[in-house]
């Protein structure tokens, strides 16, 4: 047998990290068995779908590296073929149309609300004479499809995460609308149906959702017999959760895949951490590890019932580790985009080979992408603003002395390299009679506006190679 999985999002949202992390599931679950992994769209619901909502989708799968063999499919063509499964059901008397109306519903609620019963349609149309069906289509009613389920039937399945699942048929609620209402033919076949249409033709063998779907397994699974078609074996993964332990939403600041790119995440990171989301290695100390390698440990075995809880300070962690294990041509690249949004100069002096040596000096500071453009802004201004620290070092004494002498030396160098950074500076320790630190602690000042940040000689080499060392050593003389 092969092995195929599918993931089937709606386009009604940008891809959330709770589908992602469905979608990783199965990637690895394919992979490791040498499966496929089918990307199906399920856009039926008309007024919420949006073809920005499936661009992102696919956007967000193709970053992430959850690369599809077959697919996208969209369910809105494949109508016909949801709506022959219908007729045939309608055929073989497994389904009916039903046409009590929205107020006679209401009513029902009511009632069964009154006695505190579990709200539930009491299949009351399940077995109407065409006399009636006659009656109500004079009056102008319209129907929707109802299937047949037996209250005394017990559904049972193997989940691969949670074990022996167990459902009676009298806890589902009635006989399940599987399409909208309509005055004649067959009105839009909904969610519960198309899904087992679409996984028998499409052949699936594994159905790996989140647990948020366990309640429609069992319905599936009588659609399944209904249609002569074998179910494919489920797997109900846990649902991420905020620290608190309650449902992950975007009150806890995560919404979709796209949002966690611009939060400066790397995909690596990112697809790993969703890894660790409700599955661990058998080697349990193995944090870091790429998609490929992860599908050949994967086993549902592994995977936790419990809710997986999102912790963003591991996220950061293993962002960070990406980051700084990443080449420089990769990390630039990675940060232009960055740079260009927080409108940097990317043109002359700062030309590759300078933003590679930027790279090199703000790399291990990294947590996040988007720290490169707070990191590096230094470099890319003209003057920069005084902390109150940089302001106090430039008032003390001896340190305006210090850089002039500094600019002083700077007159005869053409181009700055580190073995005459470190001359300059010993040539006016020895000139001034003063100690280096106070040397150093003025330069950076006056330099960077600041007495913390990366290396100061490859910080001053970087602003010497744009021209700008020598303007803000004048300006910190000028103003202290």
């Amino acid at each position: 047998m092969t092995v195929r999985v599918r993931l089937a999002p709606s386009p009604t949202g940008n891809l959330h990290i709770g589908t992602a992390r469905t979608g990783v599931f199965n990637w690895l679950f394919a992979r490791h068995h040498n499966g496929q992994f089918i990307l199906r769209i399920e856009d039926t619901d008309l007024e919420r779908s949006r073809p920005e909502y499936t661009e992102s989708i696919l956007q967000g799968l193709r970053w992430l590296g959850l690369n599809w063999d077959e697919g996208p499919f969209f369910q809105t063509k494949r109508l016909e073929l949801y709506k022959e499964a219908v007729q045939k059901l309608l055929d073989q008397g497994l389904a009916y149309r039903c046409y009590t109306t929205s107020e006679e519903l209401e009513a029902l609620r009511e009632t069964q609300k009154a006695n505190g019963l579990a709200p539930r349609y009491d299949n009351r149309h399940r077995n109407l004479t065409l006399e009636q069906e006659e009656a109500y289509k004079a009056e102008g009613r319209s129907f929707v499809i109802r299937f047949k389920i037996d209250d005394d039937r017990e559904i049972v399945w193997n989940d691969l995460v949670r074990g022996r699942m167990s459902w009676r048929g009298s806890d589902l609620g009635g006989d399940m609308v599987i399409a909208r209402a309509s005055t004649e033919g067959i009105g839009q076949p909904l969610y519960n149906f198309v899904v087992v249409v679409d996984d028998i033709d499409m052949q699936i063998t594994h159905v790996i959702r989140g647990e948020d779907h366990i309640s429609n397994t069992a319905k599936q699974i009588l659609l399944y017999e209904a249609m002569n078609a074998k179910s494919p074996e489920f797997a109900h993964t846990p649902l991420i959760l905020n620290m608190d332990g309650r449902k992950l939403s975007k009150r806890d600041g995560v919404t979709s895949i796209s949002d966690f790119q611009k939060m400066g995440f790397t995909a690596e990171a990112l697809v790993n951490y969703m890894t660790l989301l409700g599955w661990s290695p058998p080697e349990s100390t193995q944090e870091i590890f790429t998609l490929e390698e992860a599908a050949k440990q994967f086993s549902f075995e592994r995977v936790n019932k419990a809710g997986a809880k999102f912790d963003w300070a591991k996220l950061d962690w293993l962002n960070s580790q990406y980051i700084h294990s990443m080449t420089v041509d990769k990390l630039i690249d990675l940060l232009i985009p960055f740079w260009e949004q927080a409108g940097y100069p990317l043109t002359e002096p700062r030309d590759r080979s300078w933003l590679e040596q930027l790279v090199v000096l703000i790399q291990p500071s990294l947590t996040r992408l988007v720290d490169g453009v707070s990191i590096s802004q230094l470099f890319f201004t003209e003057t920069v603003e005084y902390s109150d620290e940089a302001n106090t070092q430039l008032k003390q004494e001896g340190s305006t002395a210090a850089l002039k002498g500094i600019v002083s030396a700077l007159e005869n160098i053409p181009q700055l390299s580190e073995s005459l950074a470190q001359d300059i500076i010993k040539q006016v320790v020895k000139e001034q009679n003063v100690k280096k630190g106070l040397i150093m602690r003025s330069l950076r000042a006056a330099l960077t506006g600041d007495l913390h940040g990366p290396d100061l000689i490859q910080s001053w080499l970087l602003l010497n190679r744009i021209g700008l060392d020598k303007p803000r050593l004048l300006e910190a003389i000028k103003t202290h």
